[in-house]
Order: structure tokens, then sequence, then C-alpha cells
């Protein structure tokens, strides 16, 4: 009853208000950094997507997953609230949860660690203002990957804000942002709090968070860049439940069996505390020359008892970027050239001990672990009379740790894989104002993180080698009378020793490498400016269609004797179909209605069982209103608007089936943000 009186408020109060006109770019008019790469869109050689504004908006506080889900190729799954993973063109594969395979830059500094793994859970939506999201590798700038990277960006503008909303099962969220122009700084303050019971059993959430930092210009040639982020989240894990067990209850948490306690009498969770700090230099030598570097230190200390253990792990990573930058132009060329290094180490003490009811009992295994990993890398920009633009760049990248073993007994090994050459070569024709085409080839290449090198079953891996893979594709970006933007692209890449998880019958996992895939996809984009409507009722409208359409299949793989080769790539959906509307009615109330369509995935490397294909739709409405110094914009943003059954993340190759995270049924989140 409070909801419906809520929104009922909010539409009689439109009618005495009014609405300007958005003035939304199209894609095609938007500026792509590139971590200090600039150029246009429209211009860029790589298979981009840029997140702005406008679909952050869609994000609940806890997650980004509604944004990220907007993207043709990325996709972002909740096993459990606070479990969160990303996946870019299928590399769902190797990540039961978390992210790997994935490179993530926040602004100047790296989010990843030297083995690849990133808490990306940790950071807040709302300190996000803009996100670039690369898919497939781009070995030349970011390194050894073979699935995307992720450019994360705070604000650069100046903002003072506070965000207060409450939402179905317990939710509360609270944050405040100050972003400040002071003499020559740009400071940025940012809180934030929040907590869920969540929909299942043992599945609450709790994450507090302050971020700091300064742009100091000290002269007009350079600048530094300082950051601190602290993060200390804690969630439970509900755990995987079967057919049967979530047709009976989808709210219950991993019952326990004959063999094994259930998750909530082990108080199964993760605890994971964080703090990042880093400062980053740039400066112009010349008119031609420019030299940018950055150090970084962080610490994580994370807890993570389980059905079968209790974990602690102490991290402690170092980071360093460098390049150098030279730039030139001639009669009718341009070039830009950059040579580097960045690289990371990665060091971590880890303990089990049985878990008792959610408290360390007797110890099991204490190791130690460092990984050290680095690139060098070159590339060259050319625009040939504002027509044909190149991207053409090389990497050497190296990897390798050393483990030893502390607890029980002693031993020790150390693993170097083969340094790589990736190179990476991107063109692009401009036809006319609005219309390009270009073409990419890549080769990339993908290390296991420390969690693969001795995941939950405790045993190192020494036999575990790194993925690669060769990308080619081609893509059109067209835009169409100044109102619409056309995007199509497809690629064909060709992984080798592709790294799959398996599970042992104690629900612990240990990865392998299996034969090889071919992943071959189309992607596509239709989005519209605001059209402004004469219209006393409907004032303004826009659009956006995304979709993915892929045929993953594994090849040349089998596992004793059965021969999986031609089967689906595991936990990748072959369509993804996803769209967003944006209304302005009688002037003020805004609408934002969007809709996910996921086709059945095969949820076993033998593909003997699938998931159903579902369709999830979420609407939002937001209101302002405007006093002398402040601006209180309520919103009301309606979950899983059609009370969908749907799992949002499976665990793929679970041992005895356990697949299902059942995602939660309609709910709400209730809030008012204030800009002064």
């Amino acid at each position: 009853m409070v909801r419906i009186c809520f929104l009922l408020f909010i539409i009689c109060c439109s009618f005495f208000s009014s609405q300007k006109r958005d003035s939304a770019e199209l894609i095609s008019e938007v500026k792509i950094d590139a971590y200090r790469k600039p150029t246009s869109y429209i211009h860029s050689t790589k298979s981009v997507s840029v997140v702005s504004q406008g679909l952050l908006n869609q994000n609940t506080p806890e997650r980004m997953l509604e944004s990220i889900n907007q993207i043709a190729g990325a996709r972002m799954e909740e096993r459990s609230p606070g479990s969160y993973r990303i996946s870019v063109r299928g590399s769902t594969l190797r990540s039961p949860f978390g992210v790997r395979n994935i490179k993530v830059y926040l602004d100047d500094f790296i989010l990843s660690d030297a083995s690849g793994n990133t808490y990306l859970n940790l950071i807040s939506p709302e300190l996000i203002d803009r996100m670039e999201i690369y898919k497939g590798p781009e070995s030349g700038d970011y390194g050894a990957v073979t699935g995307g990277t992720l450019l994360l960006q705070t604000r650069s503008s100046e903002n003072t804000s506070a965000h207060l909303s409450i939402g179905s099962y317990g939710t509360f969220n609270q944050s405040f942002d100050l972003s400040r122009n002071v003499g020559k700084h740009f400071f940025e303050v940012f809180q934030n709090y929040y907590r869920t019971d969540s929909y299942r059993k043992q599945s609450a959430v709790e994450r507090k968070q302050i971020f700091l930092k300064d742009h100091f210009q000290y002269t007009h040639k350079a600048s530094v860049n300082a950051m601190l982020l602290f993060s200390d989240l804690d969630y439970q894990t509900p755990g995987g439940l079967t057919l049967e067990q979530m047709q009976a209850d989808r709210k219950q948490a991993r019952p326990a069996t004959s063999a094994l306690p259930g998750a909530e009498e082990q108080n199964a969770g993760i605890r994971n505390k964080m703090i990042l700090a880093g400062i980053s230099h740039q400066i112009s030598l010349s008119p031609k020359f420019s030299h940018f570097v950055m150090l970084q230190g962080s610490y994580v200390d994370f807890e993570n008892p389980f059905i079968t253990n209790y974990e602690n792990r102490f991290e402690r990573n170092f980071a360093l970027r460098t390049h150098i930058n030279y730039e030139d132009q001639w009669d009718r060329v341009t070039a830009e050239w950059r040579f580097g290094f960045e690289g990371g180490i990665n060091s971590i003490v880890v303990k089990n001990y049985d878990n008792s009811k959610g408290a360390k009992g007797n110890p099991q295994n204490f190791d130690d672990l460092k990984n050290t990993s680095g690139f060098y890398f070159l590339s060259q920009k050319l625009n040939f009379n504002e027509k044909l633009f190149t991207d053409i760049s090389i990497s050497l990248n190296s990897n390798s740790y050393r483990w030893e073993r502390l607890f029980p007994g002693n031993e020790n090994e150390k693993v170097h894989f083969k340094n790589q050459w990736l190179p990476n070569v991107g063109l692009t024709y401009l036809f006319e104002k609005g219309f390009s085409i270009r073409a990419k080839i890549g080769k990339g290449n993908s290390a296991p993180t420390n969690e693969e090198i001795r995941s939950s079953n405790q045993e190192f891996n020494q036999n575990l080698v790194p993925e690669y893979g060769w990308n080619k594709e081609i893509g059109i970006r067209k835009e169409v009378g100044g109102i619409l933007f056309l995007e199509g692209s497809y690629f064909d890449f060709r992984m080798k020793d592709a790294i799959v998880r398996r599970q042992n019958e104690k629900g612990q996992e240990y990865f392998v490498n299996q034969g090889s895939t071919v992943q071959k996809g189309v992607e596509v984009l239709l989005e519209s400016r605001n059209f402004n409507l004469a219209n006393t009722v409907f004032n303004n409208f826009k659009f956006r269609f995304s979709g993915s359409f892929y045929r993953f299949r594994f090849d040349n793989y089998t596992q004793g004797n059965n021969d999986f080769s031609g089967n689906n790539v595991t936990g990748v959906p072959s369509t993804t179909i996803n769209s967003l509307f944006n209304f302005i009615v009688l002037k003020k109330l805004s609408i934002d209605y969007s809709h996910f369509y996921t086709s059945k995935i095969p949820l076993n490397d033998a593909n003997s069982t699938w998931s159903e294909s579902n369709i999830v739709g979420n609407i939002q409405f937001r209101f302002p209103l405007q006093f002398d110094k402040a601006q209180l914009n309520l919103y009301l943003q309606i979950q899983n608007l059609y009370n969908t059954d749907y799992i949002l993340g499976f665990d793929i190759n679970a041992f005895g089936n356990r697949f299902y995270n059942p995602a939660a049924k309609r709910n709400f989140v209730l809030g008012v943000k204030a800009d002064f």
C-alpha cells in the first residue's frame, strides 16, 4: 500500500512541473579514453562499449549488473548477493565466482592483481561515473587476457550529493559524494554503506566503503593523481541447490547431507577487507614527448568459512605502470607511439582450518604463494587524412609463481610459464561522417590465477598452463540521420588449452586444461537519440536494443572415455537480447523500462543438463523536486517485474547437480538522491 501511494504521489505531482529536453549524445559522438589514448568512438579500431550515466542509473545500489548486461557480449551474473562474476564473450567457463580473465582498471590504477583475480564486488556502483568495456584480447595495451578489459572511471566534475534508499528483504543503502575544485586540486570524497538480508537464507550482505582521490595540476604541463580506497565486505553464501531442492523451496540454503553439514550450520560466507592506495604522475616533457608513471599497493584480508573448511588469506599486492609517449603530425598524417611496462607482484599466505560451525578448528594446510607477472608493450596509432585509422601494438608477457607448503611438512616449487609475444592490429576506415568499418586481429594469453593454481581442494596444480588463442573480427558503425546509431560486429576466437572448472564430491573446486574451443559470434546494438515529442503527456522518448548471438563449441575435448568435442561451451547462452526504453511523461516523470532475455544454458560439459530460457523485466520511476539550492531525485525501482522464476548465476559443472542459485522474485528499491 505504501508503494502504491508513493507512486500515485509522483504521478500527481508531475502535472505541476516541467522537464528540460535531454541532450544525451549518441554513442557515435562519445569519446573513449582507452587508458589515456583518447579517440572518438566512430574512429576507434577496438571492440569497445561505453556505459554512460544513462545505463549506470539502471543499477540497484549493490551491483553493476543491470548496466553491464545491457552491453552486447558482456554478462554479469549473481550466484548470490555479493557474489558476482563478469564474463566477456563467454569467459565464465573458468569463473565459479569473482572476476578472472578480465583486466579491471579504476582511473589510473589497477584493481586486478598480478595473477589476474579481481575483487570487483568490493566496489560500490555509485562510485563509478563511467565505464568502458573492451571485448576480446587487447594484449598490446592491457597485457595477457583473452576475455576483455574494464576501465572504471570516477567523477571528473564537481558534485555534492547524498543518497538514501530502502528495499525488499531489509535492504538499506546510504552514500555521500563530495567532488570539488580547490585551487589546483580536484578532490573527491566518497562514502557508502549497504546491507540486505536478501532473498534466500544464509545470503545477507553488508558492505562499507570509503574512497578518496586528489588530482593535483601543479603546472599546466604536469599533474599528480593520488587515490585511497578502503572496502569492508561481509556476505553469506547459501550454496547451490539441486533442481529438486529448488523446486521444493527456492529460498533455502544448501541443506546438509549424510556426509556434509549445510551452509547455515557452517555459517558459510566471505569476509573481505581491502585497502588500495596509489599515486600517478603525468608530465609533458616537450610538445611531442610525455611520460606517465603509476605506483600502487594493496592489502587484502580474506576469510571464507565453507562447508568443508575455514580459509584465511592475507594478500599483499604491488603494481607499477609506466610509459613514454611520442606524438607527431605531418601533412595529412597524425602519429602516436607509446612504449611502456606494466607489472605486479601478488603475495598470499593462505591458511585452511576445519570449519566448526563458522569458527576455526584444527589446522589443515598453511601455504605461501607468490605470483609475478608483467609485460612490455609498444603501440602505434596512425591517422591518415581523417579517413584511415590504425592501431598496431605488441607486448612481451611473462608470468611465474612459486609456492611453499608451510604446514603440515615443508615443500616448495617454482613454475615459470613461457614468455609470450602478443600482437594486436586494428584498422578503421571512415567512409563518411558517422559511418565506419573496422577490422581487427589479435592474440590473447591468460595464465591461471592463484585461486586456480591452489583451488579450494588445497592442492597445487602445477600441470595447469595458460590458455591462449587468436581473435579475428570485423565491425560496422553507422549513424543514421543523426537520430539512430547502429553497430554490428562478427568475431571468431580460437582458444587452446582452455581452463575448465571441476568439482569433487565435497563441493571443492579444481581446474584442468581441457582441449580447445571455437567461439564465433555476432553482436549488435541499435540506439536512438532522445525524441522530443510534441505531446502534453509523452514528452521525450529514447530506446536501446542490444543482442549477442553465439556459436561456442568445444573442439578436441575428451574427458576420460567421454568425447565432448562439438558440445556447447558450458555456462554460455547462445542468445541474449536486451532492451531499454526511456520515457519522460507529464514533463517530469522519467520512466526506464528494461528487458533481459537469456536463452537456455548448458550447465555441464557433457551438455546433459540445461537451464530454461527466461525473460526478466525491470522498471524504474524517477521524479525530481527542485528546491532553492538542492534537487531531490526520488525513484522507485521494481526488479523482476513479471515475477519470473530464474537463475542469475549457475554453478557450472557442479558435483551432485547442485547447479542452481535462485534469484529473487519481484522486489523493489525506493530511494532519494539529493544533489546540492
